[in-house]
This record gives structure tokens, C-alpha cells and sequence, in this order.
């Protein structure tokens, strides 16, 4: 059974505490991905998953048994690392067969396994190449299949892409995808970027000093972020977090005060129970505007402030009493500097979160 469980896992560094008191499970077959920012605990995590790391309280069980007291060795996992680690003299057939002498196969089982994985990540042509003589993207996939060729209980990884230029990521996130799902096993991916998050994972942990903010599926981080910290940090560009003063709300709309103008927008229903006069936080992404050529009860009105083309669409940066908003809209539409321009939040994208940075919802 391949599955990893996380209970009450926590590490300290003298007083640092680096992971405070975790729990995860990822099932047979699930990606889920740890991301979040540099310092946040998530590579700590994924090195006590596999041994290299010694918890200081709580467990790690992997396919059904507590494996804190094994070795690395002996935990049965593959871990792919940010450096490929690959043995220079060896050839690419020789590296990715490496790892199967220490089951004792046969010459004919390890050919037979190192041409399969070939086959899968596209190395065939590669086989007799020594590392030095390959490209980034062939000593990456190189670095996978050493990791898939044997058949362990799960799989790590730890920013596997990050050395990668944009296009070779782009590529290598499809390949790595689609292998690991063919493979049925539990599988932890580390990463700061959140694209390699939102296109591989099954589900999302997003991590922020030692804790867990959100776990959920890609679609449900981005749609329904837990908190002000997970909504700012994913999607791109950042979702606009305005200071706003609840002024009343009933049966599922409510006013709001945005820096001196008032605002009608349609909300989560459990809005009406913050107290009037509450300090809160709008949250609307910048593709969730529509643009108005009249002000009015559910618009906010800002000043162009910087226009930045992006090809298909425009990426607009306005003011407004100090405040900033970002707005993106197809490039037909048409803006000027200086322009004032009023906007108008989409009902069903509209997200309030309370004093504490939590959102407000059923």
C-alpha cells in the first residue's frame, strides 16, 4: 500500500521552530505538492518523510507503518533532489540502472527496465551518453527515471524543476505529470512556484512558517483561498486585497467602505453575521472585473496608473486614494493613462475576509 501519513509532525532547531505540528495523508496514486515560500518548512517536511531528517516529535508512516526509527535505506522511498546527482562516468543506461543492482536482478530484467523508462521520458536516443554531453531537460529526466525505474512505496520530490529554464519547465511538467500517473504510488512534490503546483498536484499544501494554511485541490486553493495569506499568494497577477468597513449586509448583499467610496456587492451570505462597522478585507482577482463606462452602486472607481501589455490581454495598474488595484482585460479593450475607470467585481468571485484574515463563508 503506497500511502504516506504525516501526525503531529514538528522540527526544532534550538528555538526555530522550522514544522509545528502537521498533519497530512497522501493516498496511492495522489501528487499532492507542498508550496510556499523560501524559509516556510516545506523541504524540512519532505527530508523527515524521507529519513534524512530526525523529527523532534510526531510521526511519519509510510504504506501503514511508522517508519521514524528506519533509515533512509530501509523506508523504501525514491527521492528525486534539485541537483540531479548523477554520476558523471556513467552513461545514461548505466545511471538509470544503478539503483536496481542492490536488488540483484538479472541483466536481462535491468535492460529490460532501463529501456522501458527510457521509452517513457523520451532517453532512448541518450542511453550511451555520459551526463556532461546532455542537456538540462535530458539530465533531469535522467534524474526521474533513476527515481520511477524501481518500484518503491512512494516518491519525493524537492524542486524539481527549479534549475529549468520556462520552456524546458513547461515541458518537463507534463512529462513528470503524466509518468507519475501511471504509477499508482504516493507521491510529495516541493515547490516555491505555484504553476508547477497548479498543473501537477491532485491537492495543494500551502505552507507558511511551519504550518499548514490550506490543504485542498488546485481549483479550490485558487477559487476559495482559506485566508488573506493564501490568497495572496497564489495566482498571477496577485489577487487585489482592498482595506474596506463593512457598513451592513443582508440576504446576500452587502455595502462596503473602500477608502471614500461606498460600494454594493453581492457576498457569501454569512457576511451578515460581522457586526456593522467591521474592518475587513475585499479580495477579487484581477480577471474577475468587467469594466463600466458608468459609475454606480457596485462599481469602484480608480485612475490608470501604469498600462503593461501581455499579448492576448493587458494588465492595467490603477489608484485610488492611496490604494492599488491591478485589473486584466483583453487587449481590444482600449484605456488610457490617466483615465478613470469603474469597475465592477464579478458576484460569484467576490471573496471577504474578517479581521483575522480568515475568509467569511457558509
Amino acid at each position: 500500500m503506497s500511502t504516506i501519513s504525516l501526525r503531529n509532525l514538528t522540527k526544532t532547531f534550538g528555538a526555530l521552530v522550522a514544522v509545528d505540528d502537521i498533519d497530512l495523508d497522501v493516498a496511492a496514486g495522489e501528487v499532492l505538492c507542498l508550496l510556499g515560500p523560501s524559509g516556510c518548512g516545506k523541504t524540512t517536511t519532505l527530508r523527515m518523510v524521507a529519513g534524512l531528517e530526525t523529527a523532534t516529535a510526531g510521526d511519519v508512516i509510510i504504506g501503514g507503518q511508522r517508519v521514524n526509527a528506519l533509515t533512509p535505506s530501509e523506508r523504501d522511498i525514491a527521492m528525486v533532489f534539485q541537483f540531479y546527482a548523477l554520476y558523471p562516468s556513467l552513461t545514461v543506461a548505466e545511471n538509470l540502472a544503478y539503483p536496481l543492482h542492490a536488488e540483484r536482478l538479472g541483466a536481462a530484467e535491468i535492460d529490460a527496465r532501463v529501456r522501458r523508462v527510457a521509452g517513457l521520458l523520451d532517453l532512448a536516443h541518450v542511453l550511451n551518453r555520459i551526463p556532461g554531453r546532455l542537456a538540462e531537460g535530458e539530465k533531469q529526466r535522467v534524474a526521474v527515471g533513476r527515481a520511477i525505474i524501481r518500484d518503491p512505496s512512494c516518491f519525493l520530490f524537492d524542486e524539481p524543476l527549479s534549475r529549468l529554464d520556462i520552456e524546458l519547465r513547461q515541458t518537463m511538467r507534463g512529462q513528470i505529470k503524466e509518468v507519475l500517473a501511471g504509477l499508482s504510488k504516493a507521491t510529495v512534490i516541493v515547490t516555491h512556484d505555484q504553476l508547477e503546483a497548479l498543473t501537477m498536484a491532485d491537492r495543494i499544501a500551502v505552507m507558511r512558517d511551519g504550518l499548514i494554511e490550506q490543504v485542498a485541490s488546485p481549483h479550490e486553493i485558487f477559487a476559495r483561498p482559506a485566508n488573506l495569506f493564501v490568497a495572496g499568494f497564489i495566482g498571477t497577477p496577485q489577487m487585489n486585497l482592498l482595506d474596506a468597513t463593512l457598513l451592513g449586509a443582508d440576504a446576500g448583499h452587502a455595502r462596503f467602505r473602500v477608502r471614500d467610496q461606498e460600494v454594493r456587492l453581492t457576498v457569501d451570505p454569512a457576511v451578515a453575521d460581522l457586526p456593522a462597522e467591521s474592518a475587513v478585507t475585499l479580495g477579487i482577482r484581477p480577471r474577475a472585473y468587467d469594466l463600466s463606462s458608468e459609475a454606480a452602486d457596485d462599481t469602484f472607481t480608480a485612475e490608470v496608473d501604469l498600462i503593461e501589455p501581455m499579448g492576448a490581454e493587458t494588465l492595467i495598474h490603477m489608484r485610488e486614494s492611496g490604494q492599488d488595484v491591478r485589473v486584466v482585460i483583453d487587449r481590444s479593450v482600449k484605456v488610457g493613462m490617466g483615465e478613470r475607470v469603474h469597475l465592477r467585481g464579478r458576484p460569484d468571485q467576490m471573496h471577504v475576509f474578517d479581521a483575522r484574515g480568515h475568509r467569511v463563508h457558509a
